[in-house]
C-alpha cells in the first residue's frame, strides 16, 4: 500500500526523525544505502569544500525530502543527475526533485556544498567537526555529523562510506576505515577511506593532523596509532597493554567486529575521548607515561562492540553504549591484575547511593543521556545480572547479544528479552529495578 501523501507533497514524516530525544537531526521517508563523499580540506584557512554523493530508497512515496547539514553554502543539488530545487536554513537542506519518487525506488542526491565546518552546537557543547592548533578533528556524538557532510543524522539510518578526502601534503589524513589509496598532487596528498560495514553517520570520524603512524599492537586485528612525532614514546607506554586489552575484550565478546582499529592522538588537549567506528581519538593529556588512562583505553575500545557495532536505535538507549563500556572498564581490571568487577561495583554503588536517585536510566531523558550515572548504574545493572546468572550464563549472554545483532541497532526490550533466553529463573523484577526506576536497588556481591 502506497503512503498518503501529505498537504505539502512530502508523505508524513517524511522531513522529521523518529528519534525520540533528537527530533530535529535525522529524517524520514527514505534510508541511505550509501555516502560518496569528495572532499577538498585547507587547514589554514579551515574551508571544506565538497561534493556528496548519497544513494538512498524511498521508504514511502516522496515528491520532497531533507537532509542534516550545517552551515555551508550549497551550489548545486540534483537528483539522479537532474537538477532539483532546494532550499538550506536551520540546518535542513529541503530538495524538491524535478518528479516524485515512488516508494521503494533507489535515487541518489548528489550536494556541491563549500564553507567553513563550524561544529554543532547544543546542549553538550559544540559537536562535530573541530578545528585544532593545526589541524582538525571530528568528534560527532550524538549530532556533530552535519558540521562536515550532508546526511540522515540518526542514529538507526546505518550506510557504507567512501570517502575522500585531500589536504596539504604536510598532513596526515585518517579517517575511519579501510585505506585503499594514497596519492600525491601538488603539494597535496589525496587519501582514499572506505568503510564497508553500514556505519552511522555520528560514527563517521576525520583527524587531519602533523601524525605518525604506528604499529600499536601486533595480533590478527590491525591496531595503529597517529600520534604526534615527539608523543611516540610515551604512547608506547601507555598503549603498551592495548594488544592484551583486544584479547581479553574478544575472548569476553566474541570477535572484534571491524578489520581495523586506529587510536588517534590529536596535539591538544581533549575533554574526554571518544570513539568513532574502528576508531577513538584520545588527546595529548590522556598520556602521561604512567598508564593513568588505561581504563579510558579499554572503555573506547569496548564501544566498538557496544555503541558501534551494536548501535542504538534511538538516544533513549544510551546505557546499552555506556554501561557496557564501563563494565568493560571493571573486567579489564580484573582480568589485568587490579581491582575486580565486584569491588568496583561495591565501590561504584557507595557512591551513588550518596547522591540523588533522580534517574531512569532506560529513559533519563535527552538532558541527562551523558550523565555519568547511566554509565556507572549501567555498568552496576550489569553487574547485579551477572550475579544473579552466574558466568557462564551471563559471558554467554553477552557473546550472543553481539554475535547476533552485529551491525544491527539495537533497543533496551531487545537486551531484556536476550536476557529472559539466558536466565534460569526469573530476572525481569531485577531489570526493572535497575533501568526503570529511579531508586537504587540493593547490590548483591558474590566476589568475583
Amino acid at each position: 500500500m502506497t503512503p498518503r501523501v501529505g498537504p505539502f507533497g512530502a508523505a508524513p514524516g517524511a522531513e522529521h526523525s523518529t528519534d525520540s530525544y533528537l527530533p530535529a537531526h535525522g529524517n524520514g521517508g527514505y534510508r541511505v544505502l550509501h555516502y560518496d563523499l569528495d572532499l577538498d580540506y585547507r587547514v589554514t584557512t579551515n574551508r571544506l569544500a565538497g561534493k556528496a554523493v548519497v544513494t538512498a530508497r524511498a521508504v514511502q512515496s516522496l515528491s520532497r525530502f531533507s537532509l542534516d547539514l550545517g552551515r555551508f553554502r550549497v551550489s548545486d543539488v540534483r537528483v539522479d543527475g537532474r537538477p532539483a530545487k532546494f532550499t538550506h536554513r536551520a540546518g535542513k537542506l529541503r530538495v524538491k526533485p524535478e518528479d516524485p519518487i515512488a516508494y521503494g525506488t533507489i535515487f541518489t542526491i548528489e550536494i556541491r556544498y563549500a564553507g567553513v565546518p563550524a561544529p554543532i552546537p547544543g546542549r553538550w557543547g559544540d559537536i562535530g567537526w573541530d578545528e585544532l592548533t593545526d589541524g582538525a578533528l571530528v568528534a560527532s556524538q550524538p549530532n556533530g555529523a552535519p558540521s562536515w557532510f550532508p546526511c540522515n543524522d540518526r542514529p538507526d539510518d546505518k550506510a557504507t562510506f567512501l570517502v575522500t578526502l585531500t589536504a596539504a601534503a604536510p598532513y596526515t589524513v585518517v579517517v575511519t576505515g579501510d585505506l585503499v589509496s594514497r596519492r600525491r598532487g601538488a603539494g597535496t596528498r589525496t587519501w582514499v577511506y572506505e568503510r564497508n560495514e553500514p556505519t552511522s553517520p555520528y560514527l563517521m570520524s576525520v583527524q587531519i593532523g602533523r601524525y605518525e603512524l604506528v604499529d600499536l599492537a601486533n595480533g590478527e586485528v590491525p591496531q595503529l596509532a597517529a600520534v604526534p612525532a615527539r608523543l611516540r614514546g610515551v604512547l608506547a607506554h601507555d598503549f603498551g597493554r592495548h594488544g592484551e586489552i583486544m584479547t581479553t575484550l574478544e575472548e569476553l565478546f566474541g570477535p572484534y567486529p571491524f578489520r581495523e582499529y586506529v587510536v588517534v592522538v590529536a596535539d591538544d588537549d581533549l575533554d574526554d575521548p571518544i570513539e568513532a567506528q574502528g576508531m577513538a581519538v584520545f588527546g595529548r593529556n590522556h598520556l602521561d607515561g604512567r598508564r593513568t588512562h588505561e581504563r579510558l583505553v579499554a572503555h573506547e575500545l569496548a564501544h566498538q562492540w557496544f555503541g558501534n557495532s551494536l548501535t542504538v536505535a534511538d538516544w533513549r538507549h544510551i546505557w546499552l553504549n555506556e554501561g557496557f563500556a564501563t563494565y568493560a572498564e571493571w573486567l579489564w581490571s580484573a582480568a589485568s591484575g587490579g581491582p575486580s568487577a565486584d569491588v568496583h561495583a561495591t565501590r561504584w554503588h557507595a557512591r551513588l547511593a550518596a547522591q540523588p536517585a533522580d534517574i531512569a536510566i532506560a529513559n533519563p531523558g535527552v538532558d541527562r543521556m551523558f550523565d555519568p550515572l547511566v554509565y556507572k548504574r549501567g555498568a552496576l545493572t550489569l553487574h547485579a545480572l551477572r550475579t544473579r546468572i552466574g558466568d557462564p550464563s551471563f559471558f554467554a549472554l553477552l557473546r550472543s547479544w553481539v554475535a547476533e545483532h552485529q551491525h544491527g541497532t539495537v533497543t533496551t526490550d531487545e537486551f531484556r528479552e536476550h536476557v529472559r533466553r539466558f536466565a534460569t529463573g526469573p530476572v525481569d523484577e531485577l531489570l526493572t529495578a535497575w533501568l526503570d526506576r529511579p531508586a537504587l536497588p540493593a547490590l548483591p556481591v558474590f566476589g568475583f
